[in-house]
């Protein structure tokens, strides 16, 4: 028999297939500066530089970790795509940048179109809700790598903001409040212990009592955007800095923002720990500070700001439907 690629485990057919149902998606997401269709060699997007007097590119790469094994097992592919934009969208904002657009990959053991389709759907809308455009991407077909059901997704997302807007921390002062906004679960940080812990003793289609849902749903809640938050915030408040809190928790993400010569003291007791985390150290007998270094524990953002600022940080939270606590301080 002679060799083909497709004998050698990959389908240009498919991969033809999933550009075609893809292209839609990605298209729903356009807007007046891009310049190219999806599948050209790359991305055009018209900068509109008069926006900006100084203008600084931000960019941010990232993935969404093994929570692509939940969303593999359950065969439920539409919300994982949300979560790597609003993952990479979140980093970025902190920054003080807008997002313009994002540009994924997906890597498949056997490229299923349906699979695609629905990742990409994810992708478009998150960003739709995020005013950027997915400009392109790249799917691969890798057996050998990947198993046959197995999938990886990144993501890359390209944001501006105007210089003298930079958050850097640079300004944070002894005094400074770290005010805390509420997480909606595990966000895509954690999961290799989760899994580990929680599959150990419940299956994903278990309904318990203290979730008030699925253990499925509840390790695919989707990776909340702040985007929103953090606009009306900068608009209206000296926030000194972000802390997007992802993998390394509250302190290993948030003393990145801080100056040298100054610290953070976290008050651990200030907010309710969330059920799922709770169920993951009692199931697993995690200490409390293992908990604090992989886990967001209930805080997904952190903003740095004078305490003057602190009432109007807490009704800025309450008109975006958000919830503010005040977590700690910069000693």
């Amino acid at each position: 028999m002679n060799e083909t690629y497709e004998t050698s485990g990959v389908d240009i057919a498919a991969g033809d297939e999933t550009v075609n149902r893809i292209k839609g998606y990605a298209r729903s997401t356009f807007n007046k500066n891009i310049l190219s269709e999806l599948g050209y060699f790359g991305g055009l997007f018209n900068f509109d530089k008069d926006k900006y007097e100084q203008p600084v590119l931000v960019s941010s790469t990232d993935g969404v970790g093994t929570k692509i094994k939940i969303a593999i097992e359950l065969d439920k592919h539409d919300t994982i795509g949300q979560d790597l934009v609003n993952h990479c969208v979140n980093d970025i904002a902190v920054c003080g940048a807008e997002p313009l657009f994002f540009l994924d990959y997906l890597a498949f053991g056997k490229l299923n179109p349906n699979v695609a389709s629905e990742i990409v759907k994810g992708f478009a809308t998150a960003c739709i809700e995020n005013d950027c455009a997915l400009i392109g991407g790249e799917t691969a077909e890798m057996p050998g790598i990947y198993n046959k059901k197995d999938y990886d997704i990144s993501g890359t997302i390209v944001g501006a903001v105007e210089r003298e807007e930079i958050l850097t921390g640079n300004n944070i002062n002894k005094g400074d409040l770290l005010i805390g906004f509420l997480s909606n679960g595990l966000h895509t940080n954690g999961y290799s212990l989760a899994r580990k812990v929680l599959q150990s003793s419940h299956k994903l289609d278990d309904h318990l009592d203290q979730l008030n849902k699925t253990l499925g749903d509840e390790l695919l809640r989707v990776h909340k955007s702040y985007l929103d938050l953090i606009r009306e915030l900068n608009d209206n408040v000296n926030v000194k800095a972000f802390s997007h809190i992802t993998g390394g928790g509250i302190i290993g993400n948030t003393k990145r923002v801080i100056p040298e010569g100054l610290k953070i003291k976290i008050h651990w007791g200030n907010w309710d720990i969330p059920p799922v985390f709770k169920l993951i150290q009692e199931t697993g007998n995690i200490s409390s500070e293992e908990m604090r270094k992989v886990f967001n524990v209930g805080i997904g953002l952190i903003a740095v700001v004078p305490p003057a600022q602190e009432e109007m940080t807490m009704q800025i939270a309450i008109s975006q439907k958000d919830h503010a606590i005040v977590v700690g301080e910069v000693e």
